[in-house]
């Protein structure tokens, strides 16, 4: 079952339901796209119509951030839970450790993925990765497909920004069983970017800590305000369609 915020598709499914799935589909083979569909991305796509339809082609979209579950609550169909990038691929891992899976990690700056990668293996041995950075020219990307497709991924994580990251997966599906955008969550793994405290995501103001850690987000975090009167608009003229078919 999906909700829809703003035209964009968001799956039901808890964190661990999510990771359930995914399982699944590595184990049955099947080509599995995962969205993580944070405000920003959602925005992005009301504005830019090929970009929602690539979403919603996706085989999973989770609600990435208490915006989204917000505003599917605000809508009339609420969401168990956020899922965020980080969240979903840190809870993939001990599956993919006791799996033995091949895991590609493809973004960031240089270093950024590889560190990710090392402290990740150092953590779960039973996870075989192998690693580039975001920053690469036109005329590299051959080299690196070949690379991925030798390699053969279970998992593609596409930590490559929204969303550039959405629009290559898009273009690359066959790379891997699981392909998933992450966003910035290699700088996360890494270290480089420290998550709140567990405290501070129980009463979900992580979003308000990496602002205060990371003031140059300020940008990204206006779109914000621009995401919640479009929901508020949203839900008024579902509300006006209700009260048209009702009388």
């Amino acid at each position: 079952m999906r909700t829809e915020v703003l035209g964009v598709k968001i799956d039901n499914y808890t964190i661990q339901e999510t990771v359930m799935r995914i399982r699944e589909a590595v184990e049955k083979k099947e080509q599995t796209w995962v969205v993580t569909a944070n405000p920003e991305l959602i925005f992005a796509a009301g504005r830019d119509a090929r970009l929602k339809q690539l979403i919603n082609r996706a085989q999973i979209v989770t609600p990435d951030g208490v915006g989204v579950v917000w505003a599917a609550k605000r809508l009339g169909h609420p969401l168990p839970e956020r899922v965020t990038g980080i969240d979903l691929i840190e809870s993939l891992f001990p599956v993919a450790a006791e799996r033995k899976w091949r895991i590609f990690f493809l973004g960031s700056k240089p270093g950024v993925a590889e560190l990710a990668a090392r402290k990740v293996t150092e953590q779960y041995p039973g996870i075989v990765c192998q690693t580039q950075h975001g920053y690469f020219q036109p005329e590299e990307q051959p080299e690196i497909i070949e690379r991925i497709q030798t390699f053969q991924p279970q998992l593609l994580l596409a930590g490559l920004g929204a969303p550039r990251q959405e629009f290559w997966i898009a273009s690359h599906l066959d790379l891997a069983t699981v392909s998933i955008g992450v966003g910035g969550s290699f700088d996360a793994l890494a270290g480089l970017n420290k998550r709140a405290p567990q405290w501070i995501r129980n009463i979900r103001l992580e979003w308000l800590y990496r602002l205060l850690k990371q003031p140059q987000r300020i940008k990204r975090q206006m779109v914000l305000p621009k995401f919640a009167w479009r929901v508020i608009k949203q839900g008024k003229k579902e509300e006006q369609n209700h009260t048209r078919r009702s009388r």
